[in-house]
């Protein structure tokens, strides 16, 4: 293999590894494996965009805050559509296009959409991310938001016995 070519093998890696970075991020909180979550980002990593925690959020307010606004609430994320920019070989930034589904049991106040009992957003997340020690990790998260639809208060909330998570030591379990 020459050099060149282990320089395209190293840049598919880092992107396959960026995209499943993403992808934790996003079963991490729909599963709400906080802990989890909370090892996908560096220690100084910041936020900015989400109802969940203000500007410049730290990881453990963003993560605190997620956990909390959630605690009751079923989401789905979905990311799609990734255009990944390696910067050097330990930086790169991201855009995902993006859709959730947050739904509470009952109606509630949220500053996205008020007097709902949750919403369907659209938009996209602007990243950057740092390998440290051979991981990549999310650095900078941006929640743009290009669309909100309120869900009406009467929506039907899932039954719990409807909701089948996944066991989260799957992946792990294999061989």
């Amino acid at each position: 293999m020459t050099g060149t070519d282990q320089q395209r093998l190293e840049r598919l890696e880092s992107l396959v590894s960026i995209r499943q970075l993403k992808s934790r991020y996003c079963r991490y909180i729909d599963t709400k494996q906080w802990e989890a979550l909370r090892g996908l980002f560096t220690a100084d990593a910041r936020f900015e965009g989400f109802g969940s925690a203000p500007d410049g959020a730290d990881v453990q307010t963003f993560v605190s805050g997620v956990a909390a606004r959630l605690a009751d609430a079923v989401s789905v994320h979905h990311c799609h559509t990734p255009e990944i920019t390696l910067l050097s070989e330990d930086r790169a930034r991201g855009v995902w296009a993006m859709q959730d589904h947050l739904q509470w049991p009952r109606a509630i106040a949220l500053k996205e959409a008020p007097h709902a009992s949750g919403f369907q957003g659209f938009g996209h997340y602007e990243e950057e991310y740092l390998r440290e020690a051979g991981q990549w990790r999310m650095h900078r998260l941006r929640l743009t938001r290009l669309r909100i639809d309120p869900l009406p208060a009467a929506t039907r909330f899932p039954e719990p016995a409807s909701l089948r998570c996944h066991d989260p030591r799957w992946l792990e379990a294999l061989p």
